[in-house]
């Protein structure tokens, strides 16, 4: 019988530059929301680390399907029964001295079934908070859009700077997408005027879900991020918010709700112009 509903919860870190307290950390989240019902979590972008120099970032890279963090990964789904979307770790890429930045998704009984890299890149120079930042240095672009089949519905990748591209997120739709996921670590600086709107906006321009886990703090890097992880459903309503710190939220995602608004509201079917789909 199809699922109607299901729970998913976000988690908002503060990852450090240590990989075994993050993931340390990630277990002890994940059975936050175990215990408040989750049955698929989604993890912020830079779960593993938030380095301080991309030496560290190289260094921490793991082999597709081979290392310390996709193993415990792995382990972490099966352990508790539950699909686990990991928001973004660095996997070895054929360029040297770059890597992609991977969203890996597992299914409950801890086998790895989606692999999203980045498409775009953070490039932006913040120059009133003193921030730079070229992702580009370290990280290669990502090709292919994914659409996820899930035993709660079909799920779409994306991560953190995708937010800002809506046509990706159109796409995403078109394949199928029912809930969308954006793990992200959102400066301050930018979250505070963005977040909530860009977040809301691509689930309303879709009527989709949106599930958006943040980091949410002051890193040991110096980097400071807004937090404020948010569920918000195809009407646009937030369902939960975050504040700051390391933390879970959960929400319900409706199917039925979803239908409900995709029929009455069929602003999707209107549109005038076409897409071309950069992957079957």
């Amino acid at each position: 019988m199809p699922i109607d509903q299901f729970n998913i919860a976000a988690i908002q870190m503060v990852s450090t530059e240590q990989v075994s307290v993050n993931l340390e950390k990630v277990e002890e989240l994940v059975i936050v929301a175990i215990n408040q019902g989750a049955q698929m979590v989604v993890l912020p972008e830079n779960f593993v680390m938030m380095a301080p120099h991309r030496s560290l970032i190289l260094a921490a890279a793991e082999k597709e399907n081979d290392g310390l963090v996709q193993t415990f990964l792995g382990h972490l789904a099966k352990k508790y029964s539950i699909w686990l979307v990991a928001g973004s770790l660095a996997i070895q890429s054929d360029v040297e001295n770059k890597v992609y930045a991977a969203c890996l998704v597992y299914d409950s009984n801890g086998y790895q079934v989606a692999r999203y890299n980045k498409l775009h890149l953070y490039d932006v120079d913040l120059p009133e908070a003193k921030e730079r930042y070229r992702e580009s240095d370290t990280f290669m672009s990502g090709s292919d859009l994914v659409v996820v089949e899930t035993p709660f519905g079909k799920m779409g990748l994306s991560i953190c700077y995708d937010l800002r591209f809506p046509e990706l997120y159109r796409q995403l739709m078109l394949m199928g997408a029912e809930f969308i996921v954006v793990p992200s670590a959102f400066t301050e600086k930018t979250g505070k005027k963005h977040w909530s709107l860009l977040c809301r906006a691509r689930a309303v321009e879709n009527s989709c879900y949106l599930i958006a886990p943040n980091q949410g703090g002051l890193h040991t890097n110096g980097r400071q991020t807004y937090g404020h992880s948010l569920v918000v459903d195809p009407w646009g309503e937030i369902l939960v918010e975050a504040g700051k710190g390391a933390c879970v939220v959960l929400a319900t995602l409706k199917k039925s709700r979803l239908k409900q608004i995709r029929k009455t509201f069929p602003a999707i079917n209107h549109t005038r112009f076409s897409f071309n789909l950069m992957r079957e």
